[in-house]
């Protein structure tokens, strides 16, 4: 049993900035990428941005228009988002992968789900 587990989320006037965690250690030796995908009411789920453990290799949504920075902690295998310049668009629930496959945002068949933090941006 174990999920990754994430936190920082909250709401932000548009222009904010938010950090969100996702601590994922149990996986460190099942898993070689973390990433985090976000899905807003209505909409489908999408892949914001991944990291590998290893190497620290990054892909980014090409929406994402520079605005966060993915980084991860090998010692706490924690890996960070940090958003800036945040806007409206920008609303909604953030999910933690931790995973294989870094172009899919490290989805993959035996990867591991948290349970999301909420991210709200008013205008």
């Amino acid at each position: 049993q174990g999920q990754p587990v994430e936190s920082g989320g909250g709401s932000v006037q548009a222009g904010g900035s938010l950090r969100l965690s996702c601590e994922a250690s149990e996986y460190t030796h099942t898993t070689n990428c973390l990433g985090w995908f976000r899905q807003a009411s209505g909409k489908e789920r999408e892949g914001v941005a991944a990291i590998t453990t290893g190497g620290g290799t990054t892909y980014y949504a090409n929406s994402l228009e520079g605005r966060f920075t993915i980084s991860h902690n090998k010692a706490e295998n924690t890996v960070y988002l940090q958003m800036n310049n945040l806007k409206p668009e920008d609303t909604a629930m953030y999910y933690c992968v931790a995973g294989t496959d870094l172009l899919e945002f490290c989805n993959s068949a035996n990867s591991h789900w948290g349970q999301g933090t909420q991210v709200t941006v008013s205008s």
